[in-house]
């Protein structure tokens, strides 16, 4: 599939930007799939008004991928049938990304599953790259891009990524089929190589950035980036998130990133609150993600945030040992306390029954 090919709309939304939740894996006390509330997230997230969904990505946990468990599939085509099922029932398409892992050959492989069954496009994880050379690397990506539109993805070392410089970034935005890259290093050096190489090859118009800086959100969307300071050149700016932190609170993110589109369409300057506010999700994500314990315990906060709400019956994981970090709960407790302007619990109650069930609310 080419760029091209896409839906002309989801084309047009996603370089405007989108709210993209990384989308979590329902799991019973056995740690098998729980499909009725699979489905039910991901009916969420289209009532929340998200513009896509990313499944079989790291907060869908990459262990689906095992043999001895082998749900990639599974999730896949339950995200894609659900999304298609509830988007129909809403009037809205959504713009389907699916992870997409491991060296050339299982990532063509799983590139070709993930176009079977409906996605438009692959976030590229290189973390089974861990030394190759930027020769390789590239290589790699315009091999997965043959097949389909490519997410590029700079995924932090803490959570298995690599270093990559500003020469493979340079190099991976010339490549063919490239549609949009997902910035999450967690830092600002190697966020700016990234803004960096999109400037110096003029692509900005066509290649969408988006956050993935759980840490950074708000001032990621805010920044304008100028990389000259002469007035005709073009500024770069992230306009969406592809995120784990948009897996909760996801309401109040859509409404956050529609006032931030229309900010900067309209005001010279960004008003102090957006600033505060954007350290207090900050501190939020720190809770969730179990920064304080070098992000052990990520996917169980994010689960936890949504049992919290009825979403989950609980925070298992496919690992038994991925579990809440020692004094995370209490944390979670605080940041739930401090800010319930970020939260959506209303909007949660109000349509949980429906997306239990079968009817739409």
């Amino acid at each position: 599939m080419r760029i091209a090919e896409l839906p002309a709309e989801l084309r047009d939304a996603l370089r405007k930007g989108m709210v993209i939740p990384a989308h979590p894996l329902a799991l019973n006390e056995h740690r098998q799939l729980d499909v009725r509330r699979q489905r039910a997230l991901t009916r969420y997230y289209v009532d929340a008004g998200v513009g896509g969904l990313a499944v079989g990505v790291h907060t869908t946990q990459f262990a689906i991928r095992q043999p001895a468990v082998g749900l990639l599939d599974t999730v896949l085509t339950l995200a894609s049938q659900t999304m298609d099922d509830w988007g129909a029932r809403r009037g809205r398409t959504l713009l389907k990304v699916a992870g997409i892992c491991g060296l050339t050959d299982q990532a063509v492989g799983e590139a070709g599953l993930a176009l079977e069954r409906g996605y438009h496009a692959g976030l590229l994880s290189l973390a089974a790259w861990p030394s190759a050379s930027t020769d390789q690397l590239i290589d790699h990506c315009q091999e997965v891009a043959r097949l389909i539109p490519v997410f590029g993805f700079y995924l932090q070392p803490a959570a298995g990524g690599r270093l990559l410089p500003f020469e493979f970034w340079r190099r991976f935005v010339e490549i063919d089929n490239v549609l949009a890259i997902k910035i999450a290093p967690f830092n600002r050096y190697q966020t700016l190589d990234v803004l960096r190489a999109i400037a110096a090859a003029g692509r900005q118009d066509e290649i969408a950035l988006y956050t993935g800086n759980d840490d950074h959100i708000l001032l990621d969307l805010l920044t304008v980036h100028r990389f000259a300071s002469a007035p005709a050149v073009a500024p770069v700016r992230v306009v969406g998130g592809l995120l784990g932190q948009w897996a909760v609170w996801t309401r109040r993110a859509v409404e956050s990133l529609a006032q931030i589109q229309q900010l900067m369409a309209t005001e010279p300057a960004v008003p102090a609150r957006w600033l505060t506010e954007a350290a207090q999700l900050t501190d939020a994500n720190a809770a969730f993600f179990d920064a304080a314990n070098g992000f052990r315990g990520c996917i169980p906060g994010i689960h936890e945030v949504l049992r919290r709400q009825g979403l989950l019956t609980g925070t298992w994981c496919l690992d038994p040992h991925e579990t809440l970090s020692p004094g995370q709960r209490e944390e979670i407790d605080r940041v739930c306390r401090d800010y319930p302007h970020l939260t959506d619990d209303a909007f949660v109650r109000e349509h949980l029954d429906a997306w239990l069930g079968s009817e739409p609310g």
